[in-house]
């Protein structure tokens, strides 16, 4: 069984894998103050919740983009497991080029977010959307090379930053809105984080197109926890939920921990 573990700056979103198929996944709500125990403890059960021995767990994988958890993750893994985790980070085999300046600088759930993309749609270009506490957007080549992207708020970090810099602006349901023009003030926050979503995944899908993919178009996938929330506005070619962990299971692959 293969533990993967995609830990974002407010949960960790956890999966089980027999191979490649999915058995279970949960999540857990985190902090970067989380000690090793309380991870591998909330962990452990868990799996237990879920029909899944611990001691079944033969391999893990991360994509952690929040670096003051790190060292408790890997002593999670050690302390809980008995395991050295294969942790996504610069110089792991990828397969792909990475365009960026700096590669170093791409976080780590891009580069999985990228490699499931690839597995999955291959020979094909992409560009990648990902709902997580920062929306990003991530251009890939047929030729596997990542471009680079967008990084912008997420749709929760902007009903927050709303509810918590304003003296009079509530905490809302974040839903689909069927109108552009709220007649109340939760309606005009719903309505005005929707179709600003909306309105930017078109325009950065279209001006990514136009830069990098004049000659063949992309297929626009998009994962991450709100993914599913645009279903019908048809922004996305396919809507892949899990994308991550494909991502995370070719990099162990590549690495020499998977046959």
């Amino acid at each position: 069984m293969i533990l993967l573990l995609d830990v974002g700056n407010t949960q960790i979103f956890c999966g089980v894998f027999d191979q490649a198929q999915l058995v279970t996944q949960f999540r857990y709500a985190s902090t970067a103050r989380e000690s090793s125990d309380e991870i591998g403890v909330f962990v452990r059960g868990a799996l237990r919740e879920n029909g899944v021995a611990p001691e079944g767990i033969d391999l893990i994988g991360i994509s952690s983009v929040v670096p003051e958890l790190n060292y408790s993750l890997r002593a999670c893994c050690q302390k809980y497991f008995n395991l050295e985790p294969m942790v996504m980070r610069p110089g792991l085999k990828t397969g792909l080029k990475i365009a960026y300046k700096d590669p170093k600088e791409v976080g780590s759930d891009r580069i999985a977010d990228a490699m499931g993309a690839v597995k999955l749609f291959p020979d094909r270009n992409l560009i990648v959307v990902d709902f997580g506490t920062a929306t990003t957007v991530c251009a890939i080549t047929k030729e596997r090379a990542f471009l680079g992207g967008n990084i912008m708020p997420g749709v929760r970090l902007a009903m927050e930053t709303l509810e918590a810099k304003t003296a009079k602006l509530p905490s809302v349901e974040i839903k689909p809105s069927r109108t552009a023009i709220g007649k109340t003030t939760i309606e005009s926050i719903q309505s005005g984080l929707y179709w600003s979503n909306v309105g930017m995944v078109r325009e950065l899908v279209t001006r990514i197109t136009d830069e990098a993919f004049q000659d063949e178009a992309p297929l626009v996938i998009a994962t991450g926890g709100f993914s599913s929330l645009f279903h019908r506005e048809n922004l996305f070619d396919h809507v892949v939920s899990d994308l991550i962990f494909t991502g995370l299971i070719e990099a162990l692959r590549l690495n020499g921990y998977l046959d």
